[in-house]
Formats: structure tokens, sequence, C-alpha cells
């Protein structure tokens, strides 16, 4: 995060541990408002990285488990990146400013993605490089989040999965309600009075609140290489593509598909006690060894964590599913069926 940009969120009443916005001083009101209203979160959890070059495209075409090849200038896709294994090392919200191809991901993963990414690049024409040391990250929620996004003078995608430029950045729609917008570091600071004159401030946990609400998990530091891109649902929500070329781990997620071999699933659970990614889940029937894995979790308006969990099918319905121990906190299901449904 940007240090003026910091300076600027901490004079706005924002309390931020390690880089991270966890909220504007009231974080139970802040995940009801997340839930009910309109909200502007900064996305400090978040990092951005470019690839630009001649050989931009299908260089990402070669490594990312989505057609990148296909991706319209106005396009965004999910996209994850996968180990020989076949396992996810990361996942993205992918898109294109001009020429160049940008990534959200975790921010815990920059580092590491953007050096490992940087081995496979050999002779091509392509450059990788951390592009959130010059722009700042936002969400935009709610049900007059499009209303913030004009006031502030800023485009709104009409679809979902698409792109607007602006002269100093860019938005994303993602899906009905939620918007994000990547600016300059100098124009995030223009722009957030006028899109909070609209939208309440929340910090980032509460934006996660509402990516859990949206069945996306972000694999993070605490995931990675823990699922293949079917048990997080990436298949079904366009992250995957079975009808290109070889990436790293092409053969395993494909045979996955085709051989029906994908046990293990995405589910909404909760807690009433603390959860978070990466934790194992495990099941009274068969307690030995774990039965799931929690892939991204967030407190709940009205207390509570709520989480959504890879867990092994045969596992649902056959006794209470607890995190971290065998006896450690218990986690219900929200629904007894998958959340992408085959």
């Amino acid at each position: 995060m940007n240090a003026g940009w910091q300076a600027y969120l901490g004079a706005q009443g924002a309390r931020i541990h390690e880089h991270t916005v966890h909220d504007f001083g009231k974080p139970e009101e802040e995940l009801i408002a997340a839930r009910e209203a309109t909200v502007v979160a900064p996305l400090t959890h978040l990092a951005l990285i470019g690839c630009a070059g001649g050989d931009a495209r299908a260089f990402l075409h070669n490594q990312l488990t989505s057609d990148v090849n296909h991706l319209a200038a106005e396009g965004a896709q999910y996209a994850a990146w996968c180990s020989p294994k076949g396992r996810m090392l990361a996942s993205f919200v992918l898109f294109r400013r001009e020429a160049d191809y940008l990534a959200l991901l975790s921010a815990d993963l920059r580092e590491f993605i953007q050096k490992r990414l940087g081995i496979y690049v050999l002779r091509s024409q392509v450059s990788i490089a951390d592009r959130s040391t010059e722009h700042e990250i936002i969400g935009v929620s709610g049900p007059r989040a499009a209303a913030a996004l004009q006031n502030a003078g800023l485009p709104a995608p009409a679809a979902a999965l698409t792109t607007a430029g602006f002269a100093d950045g860019s938005v994303i729609r993602l899906d009905d309600r939620r918007y994000i917008v990547i600016a300059a570091s100098g124009a995030a600071i223009r722009i957030w009075p006028s899109l909070a004159a609209i939208a309440a401030p929340v910090g980032a946990p509460a934006w996660q609140w509402l990516d859990i609400a949206a069945g996306i998990p972000w694999i993070a530091e605490a995931t990675r290489e823990a699922f293949v891109p079917q048990m997080a649902g990436f298949d079904r929500i366009g992250g995957v593509s079975f009808h290109k070329g070889c990436y790293p781990g092409q053969e395993i997620v494909a045979r996955a598909r085709y051989l029906g071999k994908i046990k293990r699933h995405l589910y909404r659970t909760g807690a009433a006690a603390p959860i978070a990614a990466g934790l194992p889940v495990f099941s009274a029937a068969t307690p030995d060894p774990p039965c799931g894995q929690i892939a991204a979790a967030a407190a709940a308006p009205g207390g509570g964590h709520d989480a959504l969990a890879v867990i092994l099918e045969e596992a649902v319905g056959k006794g209470e599913l607890r995190a971290a121990l065998p006896d450690g906190a218990s986690i219900g299901l929200a629904d007894p069926v998958p959340l992408y449904r085959e």
C-alpha cells in the first residue's frame, strides 16, 4: 500500500495493521452494512501484478488455466496458476489495460508468484512487475454501487466480468452488485471522497465476507497448493478452459474432469467460533485423516464466522464437522449440496 494512500486512509478513520485496513472504527456495523447497504472498501489484502511485452498474451495463455487468447479488450476472467501436480499456486482476476495484462491476487502471494512466473519468461518478450506500488485497489458493493461510481466520475461496466477504462485506471464489474476500481495512487485519493459520499467505508474483512457470500475463494498463502481448480469451483466460474493447450498441471486438471475423480467440492460453512483459511476439517464419523480444508473465512454479520470449505463429499451428512482439530470448533453446512453443482 502506497504510503500516501495509507496516511490518507488513516486520516479518514481507517484502522490499519500490517498494511491492511481492518475497519473504520465500527467493524460489526460495517459487516452489516456490507450485507445490506452500499459500501466502499480499500482492498489492501489484494495486490496487482502486470505482464507486458509482445509475448505477454502467449506467455500467460501457456501458464494459466483460463483462455487468455480469447480475453476481450474489455473483458475480465478468473484464472489460476497451478503446480505441475495441478494444485493451485494462486488465483487471479485477470484483465487487460490496453496492451498490458493485469492480475489481481492475494497480497501475501504477490512476491512469490511474481518471482516464480519470472523463472518461466526465458527468452520471451515479457516483463512481469509489481503494479501495486503505483495503484490502489478499491471495492464498491451494494444496490447503489453504480451511483457511487457515477458520483466519482467513473464508468460502470454493464455486464459481469467486463471492464471500463478511465484516465487513471480501470473499473471491473464482478457481478450484479460489486465493482473493483484500480486507480493510480494519486487518483485514488481524489476518487475516495466521492465514493464515500454514497457508499459507507468498510475494512477489507467486510469485502472478504462479500467474496464468501459470492462463493469466490481467493487462494492465499494459507491455501497455496491445497486444491485442484475444480475443488474450488474454478471450472464453474470460467477460471478453467478445457479447450486450450498445455499449461502447468493441465494433464491432471483435465484427467480429473474427464475421469470424474474430483470427490472434494466447495461448500458454504459457518461457525460460532473464529475459523481461518487453511484449517483442516474433520468429520466425527471418520476423524482421521481430515475430510477437508477451510478455503476462506471471515467474520459474519451478526456474529460468528462464515466460510467456504472444500470437503470430501462422502463425509457430508455422515457426522458433525469440526475445524482445526477432531474436537475443534463445530462447523455447519449452509447447504448439503456443493456450492457449484455438477
